[in-house]
């Protein structure tokens, strides 16, 4: 048996919206004509999906068939060309796609006309069939048995093997993955990142928890956050840019490690690498430092990368090893590396600024000499960042949450890690002084006064909360959607969240 199948879909030029006319109009002489409403079948009994059939019936060789087998397969009919007798079409369920041949011998008249009047690509139908393999080598299936489950009044989009408008793609994500198993894939992949951390931590006795998304503070972070009002309580709230202050809150309260994974708020600009909504993880282990937390980031990102291939991952034509041990390089060593600036040389504020300047860093003129250092980082260093890269030694005056280094009180035990320029993960010795504490939310607070929307909030609560006693304590933050990208392959982080956040149309 064999089958010759023109990959043409029935698309036409006629307009969406003109088809969309017809194919409604369609829909009601079904009603009429056969008394069928496809939308009122309550459930088909699948038995088979693609993948498994392809894979049991791989052995079929040309011409072969197997008519004692009787499969029953759903999904979504691709394409579909009609050739009097004969129908041909391409069926996709979420595991594969597989060739249809519909043969009026095979249905016999009455089914065989159904379906040949009434499916359209884009319909969901439900297939009763057996296989065999084409003159052409292609494992297909006979259909003696088709019920149309539902219709589809819109047709697929234009060239459904690859639907290439990105703006379309990320508005209309379903028709994305619909067409494109690239990116369905890309997804799955997603998921088994976000499973691999789950048992990382979990191996680790570590457990998940859920902390607050609306709040009356947004601490934990400096971020512009997003504001909402509460009716019933009449106070303004706020969407969290952080789960830390909670998660550490619950240290205190004698859970010993506590990690949530789940959506933080930015009310920042989009762009490659941010969506001002997006996906983190934090974890907090009591008894912990921030030299554990760097373990336990390359173990997370170790497994993470099995668990969706190897550790040797190619991002956008560069190759990233995740299999050795990240490099940790302080902010001060990487500075004068890359910008040729030793500001363990450099005592006063003045002299630092006069420097950053000479040197192109866009200063306000009020910056210390820590707030250079950290401006000729992002500005030399970050982008040079290629390979997994811990970054410590950062000044204490931009990480208000971070132990102090007990060596160098100016500086923290604090690391950022980045991949390719970008920051995927960042974390602490926690500061576990309250009076310390106490004293850097004042300095954060003088500088939001000031102007400095991004700096942290005081929250008294917290305070509050430690001066009961935090233990030492190691916490960790990781950007999912980042860490997938590298992992996927994927050039923006739209790419790697299902609905991105998108300027309203016009």
């Amino acid at each position: 048996m064999s089958a010759n199948v023109d990959t043409k879909t029935d698309q036409t030029a006629l307009p969406e919206e003109e088809i969309f006319r017809q194919r409604k109009d369609k829909l009601e002489r079904l009603k009429e004509e056969e008394g069928y409403n496809p939308y009122l079948v309550e459930r088909w009994n699948r038995e088979d999906i693609l993948s498994a059939v392809r894979k049991r019936f791989d052995h079929l060789e040309i011409d072969q068939s197997d008519e004692e087998v009787r499969l029953k397969v759903a999904g979504r009919i691709m394409t579909l060309r009609k050739h009097g007798k004969a129908m041909f079409a391409n069926l996709q369920d979420e595991t594969d796609t597989m060739q249809l041949y519909f043969q009026l011998n095979a249905m016999g008249e009455e089914s065989y006309e159904f379906a040949k009047k009434w499916v359209d690509s884009g319909d969901f139908v439900g297939i009763v069939g057996y296989p065999f393999r084409t003159r052409r080598g292609e494992l297909t299936l006979l259909v003696t048995k088709c019920t149309l489950l539902s219709k589809s009044l819109r047709p697929l989009p234009e060239k459904w093997h690859g639907l290439k408008d990105t703006e379309v793609r990320y508005r209309q994500r379903y028709l994305d993955l619909m067409v494109n198993p690239d990116v369905r894939e890309n997804f799955r992949k997603r998921s088994a990142i976000i499973a691999s951390i789950r048992k990382t931590l979990t191996d680790h006795e570590t457990l998940e928890v859920e902390t607050p998304i609306l709040s009356l503070l947004a601490g934990g972070a400096n971020a512009r956050p997003f504001k909402t009002f509460h009716n019933a309580l009449g106070v303004e709230m706020y969407l969290r840019i952080a789960t830390e202050l909670f998660l550490k809150r619950l240290i205190v309260g004698m859970y010993g490690r506590v990690f949530e994974i789940g959506k933080n708020f930015r009310n920042e600009g989009i762009d490659t690498m941010h969506n001002p909504e997006f996906t983190a993880m934090e974890v907090y282990w009591a008894y912990a430092d921030y030299n554990d937390m760097m373990d336990l980031t390359e173990e997370i990102i170790h497994n993470a990368a099995l668990a969706v291939g190897d550790m040797t991952v190619n991002y956008q034509g560069v190759e990233l090893d995740f299999g050795k041990p990240f490099r940790r390089a302080t902010m001060l060593d990487l500075v004068k590396e890359y910008a040729g600036v030793d500001f363990n040389t450099i005592t006063n504020d003045e002299d630092a600024r006069r420097i950053g300047t000479a040197h192109g860093v866009e200063l306000k003129g009020t910056e210390s000499r820590f707030g250079v250092l950290n401006e000729m980082f992002e500005t030399f260093v970050e982008d040079k960042l290629i390979q997994p890269t811990f970054v410590i030694g950062h000044p204490t005056e931009i990480s208000p949450l971070a132990k102090r280094d007990p060596e160098n009180p100016d500086y923290t035990h604090r690391f950022e890690l980045f991949i390719c320029g970008s920051e995927v993960a960042n974390a602490f010795s926690e500061l576990n002084d309250p009076i310390d504490q106490r004293e850097r939310f004042l300095d954060q607070l003088r500088k939001k006064e000031a102007g400095d929307e991004e700096a942290h909030v005081f929250d008294e609560d917290f305070i509050n909360a430690i001066e009961y006693g935090l233990p030492p304590t190691g916490g960790l933050g990781i950007g999912i959607d980042r860490l997938v990208m590298f992992l996927t392959d994927s050039k923006s982080i739209r790419d790697v969240i299902l609905f991105p956040t998108m300027r309203p149309k016009a």
